[in-house]
């Protein structure tokens, strides 16, 4: 295992070098992937804490969404929290997320970051500034976004 990720982050190619180490995947499904789990990334440490159920969260819905076992999702994690440090702007994520997903599926993205926001049962400023940026690069209408945010809320049983 140390052997993969050694090889994995001895590659100057970005997105090249995931195509071969991490899947047999196509490299497109690769670059998905990693920018799905990314913006998860950048959300969770919106409000300058990376929990541990956060992290547990991201990990489930990265199963979850791709169908992946736990060795590749561990990989996917610890690719995503690199380029989200090498990153510039969530836009190099959300532009992936953008030309790829369907209009719904952006919005259940949008209700996943919602129910990663809602881990600590809490809306930071940060999260909240945030999660709009996101949803505003992804070309989904601020009402939606709310909406998402409403729904997950009663999901989650944080209506008051």
């Amino acid at each position: 295992m140390f052997e993969h990720l050694k090889r994995i982050f001895s590659q100057n190619e970005k997105e090249e070098s995931i195509t071969d180490e991490v899947s047999h995947l196509s490299k497109d499904s690769n670059k998905i992937k990693i920018a799905a789990c990314a913006l998860f990334i950048e959300m969770a440490q919106a409000d300058g804490e990376f929990s541990e159920d956060e992290r547990n969260f991201i990990i489930s819905e990265m199963n979850k969404t791709f169908n992946l076992d736990k060795n590749c999702t561990k990989d996917l994690m610890d690719l995503a929290e690199r380029r989200v440090e090498e990153s510039i702007s969530i836009y190099e994520f959300s532009s992936i997320i953008n030309a790829t997903f369907t209009k719904e599926q952006k919005i259940s993205l949008i209700e996943s970051l919602w129910r990663l926001i809602y881990q600590d049962e809490k809306l930071n400023a940060y999260e909240d500034q945030l999660i709009k940026k996101i949803g505003g690069t992804l070309n989904i209408e601020h009402k939606q976004i709310i909406n998402a945010k409403l729904l997950v809320k009663e999901q989650m049983g944080l209506n008051k």
